[in-house]
């Protein structure tokens, strides 16, 4: 047999070989990304975690045929204790065997010869010549009560059994067998031999079926067909030997090709297949710790899914597609009933059939969809139908304000709760890159203190308020052109996927009477209370100056722009639409209403130069604050009485 020296030293090298192999799979699984490898890329012939590997769990060096292979590649490493610690941990069960009682102490002889048995046992030569069960025999021979000898002799015959019971675990029929008849030369081994000739004749058994369970394994057939799988030889293989390590490491790599179809089903969105393997690696092994583990993460794999796939409703809700909307919400139930969010989703569902997903009067703020942030506030505006215009007989009327007609507002749509203000404007010039006109063209309007009104200046910006200065965020933007407006809009629609557009002039009159026929939205007369930002006989300028045409009686404590949503809003919830500043709208500027839609669609004619402007201001006249008042300018004008705000399609 071969020298137990060189055979410690093969199974050092074979457990390193082992614990390296081992390493490198769990690696393998849970970062393939990392090898450049996708799980889902593997082939039936390539190596997964439930089937074995080239190396096979006995790294020691073998002189088998290539026919012996498949025995002996039976399954993953297995990584064994030292025979001398598995000799120790036998000792200390057997602590209570007592040595018979020395006569007379060894000679001097006898105790040199002890001390080289005692070097060669450290040495783990068990065996053979000047060994140490060679010399401990010697020893007995010349004296037999040698507590020292006696000793040395059961050491060497509980580690024999240590290796013996080593190699029958490894499947090494062959080395077991070579260390088997050591022991049995030795004195007193019967009782230790014995049992260990039985476990190798079940070995000599099991040796093949282990080998055609690793070919069942390398072929694909780790649980099917049944009757005939690896799963199936390995239950035979227990069957005669239940404590066969490779055997229930072998059910075990079988349960983990079961689980790995489970996560590959999950992977095409087969939860139903994923739950009928789940269910069949159950049965192999019910309280694995992989098992659960698998469970845990498929299970957040349904999780992640059902909430993907809800958010595709939500986006086709969002985009108007109800039918589809409910179709993807009913599929997210199904792979996971308690989705989070699904009742929120059904209540929007039904609004949305009922309102396209709002309700009138719903305040609400679009999100960007591709960085943080989000559009300016906005209020859903019911539908219903008013008459735009002013009638003759209305103090301040224009011609360009009638003839008084119908307009029905059959479309739900959203305006704006306040004006854009400046620090929106400032968030869309630094994403977007956009120039405004007030500085490619170089200025805009100030007020001017000393005339008591506005005039030219080539410095003001849209960063500026009405004196030149800079400008608190809150304050609506002004100096704004037509141009300018539109192309926020434009960017909101981009940022949000959502149609944002400016207003029609329809659409404004209608959400600025918000359901009132009266002269302004608040009454006929000047206003009780501070409703609006306006021209009110008791304000005052900064050097004392009073407007020369304004509301008797009326202070709103402001000369110049108030930050956005300082009063109070109309009916509709919408802030300073009759007052602050004036407004951009979408129409080209017409002289009157004759053949003026009857829809709230914008009346534009291609390449148009004057745009509308809507609603009152800070500076206005009262006539200016109307309702039903009207101007036009042209696109490119920027005026410190001048922003706008936008709407948002609903359907």
């Amino acid at each position: 047999m071969p020298n137990t020296e060189t055979v410690r030293r093969q199974r050092a090298i074979g457990g390193a070989m082992g614990v390296a192999v081992l390493g490198f799979a769990l690696f393998y699984h849970f970062f393939p990304q990392l090898l450049h490898v996708q799980p889902s890329q593997n082939t039936p012939r390539s190596p997964m975690r439930g089937q074995p590997t080239t190396m096979g769990f006995d790294q020691r060096p073998q002189a088998a045929a290539p026919a012996m292979a498949s025995e002996i590649d039976a399954g993953p490493p297995l990584v064994l204790a030292p025979a001398s610690v598995i000799a120790a941990r036998r000792r200390e069960k057997n602590n209570d065997i007592q040595l018979p009682a020395q006569a007379t102490p060894d000679s001097p002889e006898l105790t040199a010869m002890l001390d080289r048995a005692d070097r060669a046992l450290t040495a783990d030569r068990l065996v053979g010549k000047e060994s140490a069960a060679s010399l401990y025999m010697a020893v007995l021979k010349q004296k037999a009560d040698s507590q020292r000898a006696t000793a040395g002799m059961n050491e060497v015959r509980a580690r024999l059994v240590a290796e013996i019971e080593q190699d029958i675990v490894l499947g090494d029929a062959d080395a077991a067998r070579d260390s088997l008849d050591a022991l049995k030369s030795l004195p007193d081994s019967a009782a230790d031999a014995n049992p260990l000739q039985q476990r190798l004749a079940v070995l000599d058994k099991v040796r093949p079926l282990l080998g055609k369970a690793a070919e069942q394994l390398r072929d694909g057939h780790a649980n099917q067909p049944r009757g005939d799988s690896a799963l199936d030889t390995y239950r035979q293989v227990l069957q005669l030997d239940p404590d066969n390590a490779v055997a229930l490491q072998g059910v075990i790599q079988v349960q983990h090709v079961v689980l790995d179809t489970a996560l590959a089903a999950v992977a095409q969105n087969d939860f139903k297949a994923a739950d009928a393997a789940l269910a069949e690696a159950a049965v192999i092994e019910p309280e694995s710790q992989a098992l659960q583990d698998t469970r845990g993460r498929i299970e957040g794999m349904r999780r992640q899914s059902a909430a993907g796939v809800l958010a595709q409703a939500r986006s086709a809700l969002d985009a108007g597609n109800l039918e589809l909307a409910q179709q993807l919400a009913t599929q997210a139930q199904q792979i996971s009933p308690d989705v989070a969010g699904i009742d929120d989703f059904n209540e929007r569902l039904t609004n949305a059939r009922l309102y396209a997903s709002y309700k009138p009067g719903q305040v609400f703020a679009d999100r960007f969809v591709d960085s943080t942030g989000q559009a300016p506030a906005m209020v859903v505006v019911p539908t219903g139908k008013f008459l735009m215009g002013s009638p003759d007989g209305e103090r301040g009327h224009d011609p360009n304000e009638a003839p008084v007609h119908e307009v029905q507002v059959d479309k739900g749509f959203a305006v704006g709760r306040s004006a854009v203000t400046i620090g929106q404007f400032r968030d869309f010039v630094r994403a977007s890159g956009y120039t405004p006109q007030s500085q490619s063209l170089q200025g805009g309007s100030v007020y001017d203190e000393a005339s008591g009104g506005l005039r030219d200046d080539s410095a003001a910006t849209w960063q500026d308020d009405y004196l030149g200065r800079p400008g608190q965020d809150r304050l609506p933007v002004i100096n704004v052109s037509w141009n300018d407006a539109k192309a926020y809009a434009d960017w909101l629609s981009q940022r949000t996927g959502k149609r944002y557009r400016l207003p029609s002039e329809a659409e404004f009159e209608y959400a600025l009477r918000a359901g009132t026929t009266t002269r302004y939205w608040w009454g006929d007369g000047n206003p009780a209370n501070k409703v609006e930002n306006l021209t009110g006989a008791n304000d005052r300028s900064a050097s004392g100056r009073r407007w020369s045409n304004a509301f008797t009686g009326y202070k709103d404590g402001y000369w110049g722009p108030a930050p956005v949503m300082s009063f109070s809003p109309n009916p509709f919830g919408l802030y300073d639409m009759g007052g602050n500043v004036s407004e951009w709208v979408a129409d080209c500027w017409h002289d009157n209403y004759i053949r003026a839609p009857r829809d709230t669609q914008a009346w534009v004619n291609p390449g148009c130069g004057r745009r509308v402007i809507r609603g009152g201001s800070w500076g206005s006249a009262p006539d200016m604050v109307r309702s039903a008042y009207r101007q036009g300018a042209s696109a490119d004008l920027r005026n410190a009485r001048v922003g706008f705000r936008v709407v948002r399609e609903l359907q």
